[in-house]
């Protein structure tokens, strides 16, 4: 286990040179990471431990453990509201009196490792789409000056030939931003899906789950119905049938222990409180772009944010001359190079192309 949870490390390291930003990160490599670890781990406890136990009598124990997890087992809702102990032996279990309709049964728990699964690669694929677009163009364009351990020709150098390519290929980075904010809004769509298939997953019951386990501590203790054992209770019923000596069809009913519901409401608490905030989150990133895209009076400040060392009048220079994509590509760059070297680049730059807008019939 802990070299398949090692493995996952690789997608936390820091990289030294970065095109997207900190929420994109957290939904495409932190969000992922999440949901490959609780899969390995409800995996683990599903496969190796004992998820199910189901006391049975005259009957062997395993094939009913099998049957019970393979089938599903059940709770009557409405013995949630009965006292424990008096009125019923656990939450939810209690004598159906033949009404089969009344039975909530539970499906679900068996796939909740590769579901889990499913969603972490559903994370990953906006981290995958970008990758595969952006190709690699900004640590190119770094060239080494993010360290600025260099020598001075070197760096001059260097210098030059990213301001060729910037003049060069002017105009010309449209598809470059508008994929990158693509990406960022699919990240932002990709958890409203997810939230809403796992609402549709746990019998619409998912939503307000994590609401209702916060009220939960503020209700009177009559009135209490734990959340967490409803959605995922940890003692439910099965019904076995087999036939008897003579041939006639026996009923058994039996009480199972599902220990695995212990990890999986731990788990997608959790995973709500989590994916509530990095929707707030990707909300408020994708009301931000739009702002840069349609705001563009604010593109100045962002520059002169990115990077203390120059001036706002510098910041407002270049980014009258330049479109999105160009300017979005300066505002990348300013996190990745050393913050000297980029305020001369950014002076050069900017004297550059003044001249040659100026020289230009």
């Amino acid at each position: 286990m802990y070299k398949l949870l090692g493995g996952l490390g690789q997608y936390l390291k820091w990289q030294e040179v970065t095109t997207d930003s900190m929420v994109f990160r957290l939904h495409n490599h932190f969000t992922t990471v999440l949901l490959f670890t609780c899969s390995m781990v409800i995996t683990a406890a599903q496969y190796v431990g004992n998820p199910i136990s189901c006391i049975v009598k005259d009957l062997p124990k395993h094939p009913i453990n099998t049957y019970c997890w393979i089938t599903s087992t059940f709770t009557m809702p409405d013995a949630f509201n009965r006292q424990v102990g008096v009125e019923v032996a656990h939450p939810g279990v209690a004598n159906d009196f033949g009404d089969v309709d009344a039975r909530k049964y539970y499906t679900y728990y068996q796939w909740v490792c590769f579901v889990l699964f499913f969603q972490a690669v559903m994370c990953y694929v906006p981290q995958w789409l970008w990758n595969m677009w952006e190709g690699g163009l900004a640590n190119a364009l770094v060239m080494g000056m993010n360290h600025g351990l260099d020598r001075e020709a070197n760096i001059h150098q260097k210098k030059c030939v990213l301001m060729d390519y910037i003049i060069n290929h002017k105009q010309t980075h449209s598809m470059y931003v508008y994929r990158y904010f693509g990406c960022e809004f699919l990240c932002l769509l990709n958890i409203f899906f997810q939230m809403y298939l796992m609402n549709r997953f746990f019998d619409g019951e998912f939503i307000s789950y994590g609401l209702r386990v916060l009220q939960f501590s503020d209700a009177p203790q009559e009135e209490r119905i734990d959340p967490m054992v409803y959605v995922f209770p940890r003692v439910t019923k099965c019904i076995f049938h087999k036939y008897g000596a003579s041939g006639t069809i026996q009923t058994h009913d039996s009480l199972c222990i599902l220990p695995l519901n212990i990890v999986n409401e731990k788990t997608y608490i959790f995973i709500w409180f989590w994916f509530a905030i990095l929707s707030v989150l990707l909300l408020g990133l994708v009301v931000y772009r739009a702002a840069i895209i349609f705001a563009p009076i604010i593109r100045p400040r962002l520059l002169h944010v990115s990077s203390r060392l120059l001036s706002i009048e510098t910041c407002n220079s270049i980014s009258k001359k330049t479109d999105l994509g160009d300017w979005w590509l300066l505002y990348v760059l300013s996190s990745n190079m050393n913050s000297r070297i980029y305020r001369d680049f950014l002076q050069e730059l900017t004297k550059k192309m003044s001249d040659t807008q100026s020289v230009a019939p």
